[in-house]
């Protein structure tokens, strides 16, 4: 009797065991599984979060059907347990494992935000104010709070920033995209200055950073960024002025209204290079390295002048004369589709 009911109680717990054995796989099994996904779900993890926290927050967001599985995955495997802080992004058909491995991982979402050649500093701003999952800590600081947080106090901020794609977490803020950006201009304008041509007209690779602003502006066609820099090299070394419309422009500020007139080409300001000798005392926009790079390796040749053709190219000139001519058949005739720069430049007079 006593024999049969040992056997029993084996038997039951035999079955007890695997039954719980089976229910704990078949758990533990569901976390494999893709969960459908109406759209992806950022999943923030904060510092010092436990383990268990997640997989209630897991629960919570829909992610997983029940938090224990997560948890008793966690006892099980200890390494998969040590998740980072961190903003996370899931998608449809990612399964709760696949989750759980990308926290470990530390592969937090990342955001983008991109300066585009030729913006002025004002441009950079208003996109980093626009921008998704950023810490804004510079928007209500003045230019000169933001140039001494970089590490540039008292200098101007136009054309000090490199103008690119920037990835970035939401643990990061508007400053520190800024001290980025910086660096890289720094870095970028300290390599080309390096590599320069002999017999440039520049003092300083500031200098060349000015007139890489202004050849950005100028032209939007890569094939003539070095033809437009050669023109302008040209005009200093013979004590020309530029004559340049985008600094007129520049120099106008919130006066600008889409044209410029003979009126603004009279009236002085510092950047008014109708008026004024040499260059403007500042960049006028962000310089790309391929503008920076024409700075200082100008296209040899004549040419003096030039002048946009109304397809976003300009025509190149040697003499006065011939540049008046150029001016009579492309400026003063425009076609209803005229356009004195490519798609994405501001049009001038």
């Amino acid at each position: 009797m006593f024999k049969k009911l040992l056997v029993a109680i084996i038997c039951a717990a035999v079955l007890v065991g695997a039954g719980t054995g089976l229910w704990v796989w078949q758990g533990l099994d569901s976390l494999k599984a893709p969960v459908v996904m109406a759209e992806p779900v950022l999943f923030d993890v904060s510092a010092g979060t436990a383990f268990s926290s997640v997989a209630r927050q897991l629960e919570a967001h829909g992610l997983v059907e029940k938090s224990l599985w997560v948890r008793i995955y966690g006892r099980l495997f200890p390494d998969l347990a040590r998740i980072k802080a961190g903003e996370y992004e899931f998608t449809d058909g990612m399964s709760a494992e696949t989750m759980l491995e990308k926290m470990v991982e530390g592969d937090t979402k990342h955001w983008s935000v991109q300066f585009i050649e030729g913006w002025t500093f004002s441009d950079m701003r208003a996109a980093l104010a626009s921008t998704q999952g950023l810490e804004k800590l510079t928007s209500q600081w003045s230019d000169a709070q933001i140039m001494k947080a970089v590490g540039a106090e008292g200098q101007h901020p136009e054309g000090r920033f490199f103008p690119d794609t920037y990835l970035y977490t939401s643990s990061e803020s508007d400053l520190d995209l800024l001290r980025r950006s910086f660096r890289r201009m720094e870095e970028v304008l300290a390599e080309e200055w390096e590599n320069r041509e002999e017999g440039l007209p520049y003092d300083s690779a500031y200098e060349a950073l000015i007139m890489a602003s202004i050849v950005e502006r100028e032209t939007g066609a890569p094939h003539e960024r070095e033809q437009v820099a050669g023109v302008f090299v040209r005009r200093l070394q013979k004590t020309m002025r530029l004559q340049t419309d985008p600094t007129v422009i520049y120099g106008m500020g919130d006066k600008y209204k889409g044209r410029i007139g003979s009126r603004d080409l009279r009236t002085h300001t510092p950047y008014n290079t109708y008026r004024i000798d040499g260059l403007p005392p500042t960049p006028i926009a962000l310089p790309g390295r391929e503008a920076i790079h024409a700075s200082l390796h100008p296209g040899s040749g004549k040419a003096l002048y030039f002048v946009a053709r109304g397809d976003g190219t300009h025509k190149f000139s040697n003499t006065l004369a011939e540049h008046q001519k150029a001016v009579r058949t492309f400026q003063l005739n425009r076609r209803s589709d005229y356009r004195s720069s490519p798609a994405g430049k501001d049009d001038k007079e």
